[in-house]
């Protein structure tokens, strides 16, 4: 009789390829994203050990941390370091036959926008990357999980990785979504609830009827965020939704590959009876559009709240960590965030830079024009997205209505390029971290939607985008 098991543990099973201890395990990895700054060191190390890369083809590289994204029709990174680094890439890349996005690839974008649109994520994968956010590829059923530099050379070396096994948490959310609410506002939620460490060491398999209805998309961006409550990892079973949206967009697989992987698929859940070390159930219906007021994901809040008061918490450090936070953003417990006006809006990230979020952004717009005094910029995921909003109309509708259309990357995610947020600046972000300095040293980054950003960026302040709608 079979032991009962997760879909975590199905996957670990099925990719370990020899158990070293009761924690540890060699674990193959069957797709390596890189990107120009967690792998020079780990190219060198390979070089110095006279290693070369045995399994180039399962390993993709991209472009997009350090890459300015002027809209001109050919990017040059003026930067000397970064310049270096995207060289470095490039050099390695072609030595090793690596296949590579580089800064004037039509497909360049950011990884974990590229990967799934072009088909390299399937169900059942194990999927790693010199990158946190690697947990976005659980909306797929793959399990995604970023890594050390020391850890890339290994895969480099070996398409193995030594990994520590993880404990077990599932998230059930039924219910439906209110109008308004996204799954960015609901995964926002849920980080506030158990904490930003409190899914540390755990695999996170999402399910219930709210994830269900959610879009391949939306379900990027709740598996994309998991990481900021700790998560080693996040998933959900795949369905006939994330199905379509694999065979959509891999040609190759087709006759009896089509079916033996269709089978295979079908036993990517967890087994009824299966045990989770810890369990959390919420209720999608009571999810509002969601802000972050402070320095971290977790300290969050809806928009019809206020800011906690510090005085009232009782664990010291927790009181410490929201007295520091409202310093830095120069907001006052008790205080709400509507209103507070924002000089930034920056669409864009692995989080919400796909076609949804920019058809979302498109309509909350509509005919309306950018707040005066504010900058709003649109960064696509990638070159293909970007391509297909300007298709669809919608970069020259957003343009018209004063927003800045950009070529695709990491942008301002995070202060690593051109993009960068002056001191105390204060910005209206789809991103998926609020960190001090995060886009600029003494920048001030609040965490939403893209359909509540749109409607910050036409008001000029922190809106309700619920509020917003009805007035349309």
């Amino acid at each position: 009789m079979t032991h009962p098991q997760t879909l975590y543990q199905k996957l670990i099973a099925s990719h370990t390829v020899t158990v070293l201890d009761a924690q540890n395990v060699l674990l193959f990895c069957d797709l390596h994203l890189m990107n120009e700054y967690t792998s020079p060191q780990a190219f060198a190390g390979l070089h110095e050990a006279g290693r070369g890369v045995p399994m180039p083809g399962q390993n993709v590289a991209v472009v997009s941390h350090i890459i300015p994204t002027h809209p001109v029709r050919h990017r040059v990174i003026q930067d000397p370091p970064s310049a270096l680094q995207a060289r470095n890439l490039q050099a390695n890349c072609e030595r090793h036959q690596i296949p590579l996005f580089d800064t004037n690839d039509p497909l360049q974008g950011i990884e974990h926008v590229v990967a799934p649109e072009h088909g390299m994520v399937r169900p059942g994968m194990v999927i790693i990357c010199g990158d946190s956010h690697t947990t976005t590829y659980g909306a797929l059923g793959a399990l995604g999980f970023g890594i050390g530099t020391s850890e890339v050379e290994h895969v480099l070396a070996t398409q193995t990785l030594v990994y520590r096994l993880a404990q077990n948490m599932r998230i059930r959310v039924d219910g439906v979504l209110p109008t308004g609410t996204t799954a960015k506002d609901l995964i926002l939620m849920v980080i506030r609830h158990i904490g930003a460490q409190g899914a540390r060491g755990y695999v996170v398999e999402f399910c219930g009827s709210a994830i269900s209805a959610l879009s391949v998309e939306a379900r990027f961006t709740l598996c994309n965020m998991a990481v900021e409550a700790g998560a080693r990892g996040a998933l959900i079973a795949p369905d006939a939704t994330a199905i379509d949206y694999v065979l959509a967009r891999a040609p190759d697989i087709t006759g009896a590959w089509r079916e033996r992987a269709l089978a295979h698929w079908a036993t990517l859940h967890s087994d009824g009876d299966a045990a989770f070390d810890v369990e959390h159930h919420f209720d999608a219906s009571n999810v509002a559009p969601y802000v972050t007021w402070g320095t971290s994901p977790d300290q969050a809040m809806a928009i019809d709240a206020t800011v906690p008061l510090p005085a009232h918490m009782v664990d010291a450090a927790q009181r410490s960590s929201a007295e520091q936070a409202l310093r830095y953003t120069a907001l006052c417990a008790g205080q709400a965030l509507q209103g507070v006006p924002v000089q930034h809006v920056f669409i864009g990230s692995c989080t919400n830079a796909r076609i949804e979020d920019l058809r979302e952004v498109d309509r909350i717009v509509g005919h309306r024009h950018v707040a005066s005094g504010v900058r709003a910029m649109v960064v696509p995921g990638s070159g293909a997205v970007k391509a297909q909003a300007e298709a669809e109309g919608i970069a020259a509708r957003l343009v018209a209505a004063g927003f800045e259309w950009r070529q695709p990357g990491c942008s301002m995610c995070l202060a690593m390029n051109d993009d960068v947020l002056a001191p105390g600046q204060r910005c209206a972000s789809t991103t998926n971290r609020n960190f001090e300095g995060r886009q600029g040293r003494g920048a001030i980054t609040h965490l939403m939607s893209p359909a509540m950003a749109a409607a910050a960026a036409i008001t000029g302040c922190i809106t309700d985008v619920r509020n917003l709608e009805i007035a349309v």
